[in-house]
């Protein structure tokens, strides 16, 4: 194979020079159907970044009974620290609790005021973060059985509404994702079988005189694996000039939305989309060509 591999490179240049319009045609699908999949690749790796902060901004706030003095309180935050899934438990005292409520309502701070008096109505409560957001509803329940607390509040429906709809989230972009992938095959092993087709005397002829199959399909898998990469270099270049004016211009209008930033995952992104393109030339070439092997 080695000492004929000049000769399947030659023979794959040939062809492209060839069938130049075929060759076009088949770059041009690859580099619509790598740049659509890279898209939707991005939107689901950014939908699931965004998820998975609303998750783990997730906390569940632990009311203390009043009647509860300063050592009994401490010795809640030990055993909420204790339980199994807590990764983090921050006292907050009443008066912290009824500056923040003053700060919220700036405008009717005096008001406020008024309202509660001098005496402050508010608990002492524990803001505690779970270490997998999942376990929520979990945890809150066994904190709720605990001695000393009042109440327990975790936005019970707002929590079961998040990890629905992030469910669905994640289930339509896997969904799409191979979708798209399908269609990328489709289309890339159709447009190559017509190249080849345009070939099939010249397969016919190189079978009558002794080919071997693999001595055919080479040339062929390099022209393939050509086409693939030139689509895939084209789609990873529109990506990369789109997505750097998406963080450039769009992201300071949407800052509560973390676009993902990080060169080595986006490098690792491109990388796998130009494999994915050599993979996929090889894919429709081997599909395309076998039929014309059996003669």
């Amino acid at each position: 194979m080695f000492k004929n591999f000049g000769y399947f490179i030659r023979e794959a240049g040939t062809s492209l020079s060839r069938n130049r319009l075929l060759s076009i045609a088949t770059i041009s699908t690859i580099a619509i159907c790598i740049f659509i999949l890279g898209v939707a690749l991005l939107l689901t790796l950014n939908a699931n970044r965004f998820i998975d902060q609303l998750e783990s901004d997730l906390e569940i706030m632990v009311f203390v009974d009043q009647e509860l003095d300063e050592d009994e309180t401490a010795d809640l935050g030990d055993l909420l620290e204790s339980t199994p899934g807590v990764q983090s438990v921050e006292f907050i005292p009443r008066d912290k609790a009824l500056e923040g409520l003053e700060d919220k309502f700036r405008s009717e701070k005096y008001t406020l005021r008024d309202t509660v008096g001098k005496d402050n109505p508010l608990p002492d409560s524990f803001s505690v973060k779970a270490e997998q957001p999942h376990e929520v509803v979990k945890i809150a329940q066994e904190i709720e059985k605990m001695p000393g607390v009042y109440k327990v509040n975790y936005g019970k429906e707002m929590v079961e509404r998040l990890f629905s709809v992030t469910k669905l989230v994640r289930i339509i972009s896997m969904v799409l994702i191979l979708l798209l992938a399908f269609a990328a095959v489709f289309l890339i092993a159709t447009t190559i079988r017509l190249a080849v087709f345009s070939r099939r005397k010249e397969i016919y002829l190189m079978k009558l005189v002794g080919a071997t199959d693999w001595f055919i399909r080479w040339p062929f898998f390099l022209e393939g694996i050509i086409l693939g990469l030139v689509g895939s270099l084209i789609a990873i270049g529109l990506l990369v000039l789109a997505y750097g004016s998406l963080l450039q211009n769009i992201q300071n209008a949407i800052f509560f939305i973390p676009l993902i930033e990080d060169s080595k995952m986006l490098t690792g992104v491109y990388l796998s989309l130009l494999g994915t393109g050599a993979v996929l030339g090889v894919a429709g070439t081997w599909f395309s060509l076998n039929r014309f092997l059996d003669v």
